[in-house]
């Protein structure tokens, strides 16, 4: 299992030796997830260009072969067209993931491919969509195991063990800039360019896709945050965790919300907080649904 731990980073971009993951054997883990996804528009936007989904399936089914989705888009583009970008793309991905016969990993990935191109597709054929586009993040946990796929900018975190590793890597061009030993991470904050970003579903006809190549072991107590920039160019990683660890999952967005805004709240802000919480084989009849989310319309 340690090559499943070789992209944890902690927040300052150090290495750090991991705990160890949990293991299932021949026993199928449930573990109670509770979700909330809040978004706001900040201080100083009038459209909220960001758009984000948590999908708990009703139907048993599907929830076993599929898991629960926690989505997180941040548009970009002329007049509404990055928040059409954003909608598209939550709307094309869990559409095409539930779809999907494939395991949870390849159809994730595929659900990109689908939105990039229905997205890039739409953008050429409405004058006033030229270009737009939108970052994406994505977080599928089943049984008790995790997969992710990425474009762009917007991060998704893992708390665990009183740590915070970043699990996605950003698609910018300040990112670029402090792998060639160019800026610091700190540097990288203020930045002029901390925006500019190199990767996007629908700017391009094909968009390169980050993903992990296998199932992420979770467990019980692990916390996972998914966030677009509006959040994390104000709040530092260290406030982050310790706000999804002091109160529960829905407190805890909004409180990181409040804060970027009371920083400026130059961007719209999206925080998705979920929470893993018992560890060890389960009966269905002890687990506890806890469903908190909101979609961004």
């Amino acid at each position: 299992m340690e090559k499943m731990f070789k992209f944890l980073r902690k927040s300052r971009g150090e290495r750090h030796k991991t705990a160890p993951a949990v293991t299932t054997g021949d026993t199928r883990v449930e573990l109670a997830i509770t979700a909330s996804v809040q978004s706001d528009v900040g201080c100083h936007r009038e459209i909220n260009e960001d758009c984000s989904a948590y999908i708990d399936p009703g139907d048993g089914d599907l929830l076993s072969a599929k898991g629960r989705l926690v989505i997180v888009a941040d548009g970009m583009g002329g007049h509404s067209a990055g928040e059409v970008a954003s909608r598209m793309a939550v709307d094309i991905i869990s559409r095409e993931y539930y779809d999907s016969a494939e395991e949870p990993a390849s159809a994730l990935r595929r659900s990109f491919i689908a939105a990039n191109r229905e997205i890039h597709s739409n953008s050429t054929q409405v004058q006033t969509r030229t270009g737009m586009g939108t970052t994406c993040t994505a977080l599928v946990l089943r049984d008790a195991t995790a997969v992710s796929a990425h474009v762009g900018d917007s991060r998704l975190y893992l708390i665990r063990s009183g740590q915070i590793y970043l699990m996605t890597e950003d698609h910018s061009a300040v990112n670029e800039m402090v792998k060639r030993g160019l800026l610091t991470r700190e540097e990288a904050r203020h930045h002029p360019d901390k925006n500019v970003i190199l990767r996007a579903l629908g700017s391009h006809p094909e968009v390169e896709i980050s993903s992990w190549g296998e199932p992420f072991p979770i467990r019980g107590g692990d916390r996972f945050l998914l966030c677009s920039d509006g959040l994390y160019d104000l709040v530092e990683d260290k406030e982050i965790m310790q706000a999804v660890l002091a109160a529960d999952v829905h407190s805890a967005c909004a409180e990181l919300i409040s804060l970027a805004k009371d920083r400026g709240g130059y961007d719209n802000i999206t925080v998705a907080v979920v929470g893993v919480g018992v560890d060890g084989p389960t009966s269905s009849s002890d687990i506890r649904q806890t469903r908190e989310a909101q979609v961004v319309v």
